[in-house]
């Protein structure tokens, strides 16, 4: 008996029986998903891009303003040194200011994301699809860094107390540490995220082709949320470290107590030991987790929203008259 194949269409990641096409599309190969993005769907590349940054922005709000109190927690948990209490008060503290960031970095995240992993879909043999998610993550997470420092490490700032107003906060950082104030951090940030971003949406389209694959169907909204949340938790578990490391880099200010990434890790081990490394996952897990199952639930309805909506190409009509 033949194998069962199944198409994928990049455009709304709709799936169908094979039986259906003539030209089957979509296989399992080296334990991956694999996919091979058929000609006959033009790729459109202004229309991804919008659509991803409008689908992206959406998540990334919905997300924030749902999860918020969580992020706080997990940044006073790893802010703390020694025996410092940790404060419950003022959960919210940066939100708005946050939001601010959050909306632009998802949408170009999304933005940048869905076009370039489209087109490395079309590039890559059918058995590298996974090298195509973990490039266009990085990539992604490359383009929303520029966004998402700045407004981490305001957002940081104010969680930890040094500061009562986004603005407040964003007058003192340019005048006591300049430009650069901005992007504390930098190098960490991008140790912790590029690495977050390639392997959670890697996890999440492989474990979703896979499924659709068993399935022979659609997804509906509440199985992409499960997907999300387990490779979101995941993802956030195993960068737990680096996350620490971010976080003390971007709160310290212009004291500049770690000279950099080494010295940071160095004093943290010698000061408090190398469980130190793991302060906050209980909520960073809980927190991305939950974040995940958000994100990429609202992400795909997003999308899917967005797709049925696009114009449809009137048929084309032979304008030439024949003769009688």
């Amino acid at each position: 008996m033949a194998p069962l194949t199944l198409s994928v269409k990049p455009q709304d990641s709709s799936i169908s029986d094979a039986s259906t096409k003539r030209k089957p599309n979509l296989n399992v190969r080296n334990s991956f998903a694999s996919v091979t993005v058929g000609q006959e769907n033009p790729f459109d590349f202004l229309r991804t891009l919008i659509e991803g940054v409008i689908a992206g922005g959406t998540a990334g709000v919905v997300v924030e303003t749902a999860l918020y109190p969580i992020d706080t927690i997990k940044t006073r948990l790893q802010a703390a040194r020694g025996g410092e209490k940790l404060v419950l008060k003022g959960l919210y503290s940066g939100l708005a200011g946050n939001l601010a960031g959050v909306l632009p970095a998802s949408a170009l995240f999304v933005g940048v994301y869905e076009p370039v992993k489209q087109k490395l879909l079309r590039m890559f043999p059918e058995n590298l699809s996974a090298f195509a998610h973990l490039t266009a993550g990085a990539i992604g997470g490359i383009a929303a860094s520029f966004v998402r420092v700045p407004t981490e490490v305001v957002k940081q700032r104010m969680q930890t107390g040094q500061f009562t107003s986004a603005s407040n906060a964003v007058r003192f950082i340019a005048s006591k540490e300049g430009f650069r104030g901005f992007y504390a951090g930098y190098g960490s940030f991008l140790l912790r995220d590029l690495p977050f971003d390639a392997i959670q949406f890697c996890l999440y389209e492989q474990i979703r082709l896979g499924y659709m694959l068993a399935a022979r169907r659609n997804l509906n909204d509440p199985e992409n949320a499960v997907i999300g949340a387990f490779a979101g938790a995941l993802t956030g578990a195993i960068t737990t470290p680096l996350d620490v490391i971010k976080t003390r880099l971007m709160i310290q200010g212009p004291a500049n107590q770690y000279k950099g990434i080494v010295d940071c890790v160095q004093t943290i081990i010698k000061e408090e030991g190398p469980g130190a490394f793991l302060k906050g996952i209980g909520p960073r897990v809980l927190w991305i987790g939950i974040g995940g199952s958000i994100f990429f639930g609202v992400l795909e309805s997003s999308k899917r929203f967005l797709a049925e909506r696009r114009p449809t190409k009137a048929p084309r009509i032979n304008s030439e008259k024949s003769e009688d």
